[in-house]
């Protein structure tokens, strides 16, 4: 759904900017790591675990991205598959990546976490989930600063780049207005997205926890609701502190 957002931007410095397209994704070529899971909460869980270690682009895996979970910011630490179920949604796969290579959001453009932090960051971690509903799509990338305040400042670019998306000419898709949320493990703040008939079609969030910091996107969001970047940015703010 945000695909046809694109296209129907008017041309210019702004289009340019933030026209992401599916070419960007398919420049991660061989550094990603496909992902199969069931589209059952039981295909999910425990059971799938793998030992515990750091996740490296050449493993690849099946079940819940936690079972690359390290004692660093690793797939663990993003969204995982029962975190959908709770908002309704059906994962059907995912992709990860671990150099934060992947486009930040819709607003950002080609504009990735590496790019943001210099390449400074300790480490990343970056995960696309599809959905067994057409359309629907979710981006997530996160980023291990050094101190809390590095990070703070991070969340802060991160906020100011979305806002830059609130404001968009008659017709075309923008993001609304910004809700603050605090969690025990962190913070974050998440705004709905609303397609060019100003209807709700997706959102995306700035999360915090502590030095590690990150942004999660969903397209083609199936409901009317704008509540459901709530649930979902929540739930990331809580797997980023893990």
């Amino acid at each position: 759904m945000f695909h046809k957002m694109f296209h129907n931007r008017a041309a210019g410095k702004k289009l340019t900017r933030r026209g992401r397209t599916a070419g960007a994704a398919a420049s991660l070529g061989a550094a990603l790591i496909a992902v199969g899971i069931g589209t059952h909460p039981a295909a999910a869980g425990a059971g799938t675990t793998l030992p515990s270690r750091p996740a490296t682009a050449s493993t690849a895996f099946t079940g819940s991205a936690a079972a690359l979970a390290g004692p660093g910011l690793g797939s663990g630490n993003l969204v995982q598959s029962e975190d959908f179920f709770q908002q309704g949604l059906a994962p059907v796969g995912a992709t990860v990546d671990m150099t934060g290579k992947q486009a930040l959001s819709a607003c950002s453009g080609e504009e990735t976490m590496r790019t943001l932090t210099k390449g400074k960051a300790g480490a990343y971690a970056d995960v696309t989930w599809t959905f067994d509903t057409k359309g629907v799509m979710l981006r997530e990338s996160a980023a291990d600063g050094s101190t809390d305040t590095s990070a703070a400042s991070y969340e802060k670019q991160l906020n100011k780049l979305v806002s830059g998306c609130q404001d968009e000419p008659a017709g075309h898709w923008y993001y609304g207005k910004g809700h603050a949320i605090t969690v025990k493990a962190g913070e974050g703040t998440w705004y709905p997205a609303f397609n060019g008939d100003g209807k709700v079609a997706g959102g995306v969030a700035v999360i915090r926890s502590g030095h590690r910091f990150g942004i999660v996107e969903l397209s083609g969001q199936p409901s009317d609701d704008p509540g459901y970047m709530e649930g979902i940015a929540a739930g990331a703010v809580n797997r980023l502190a893990g």
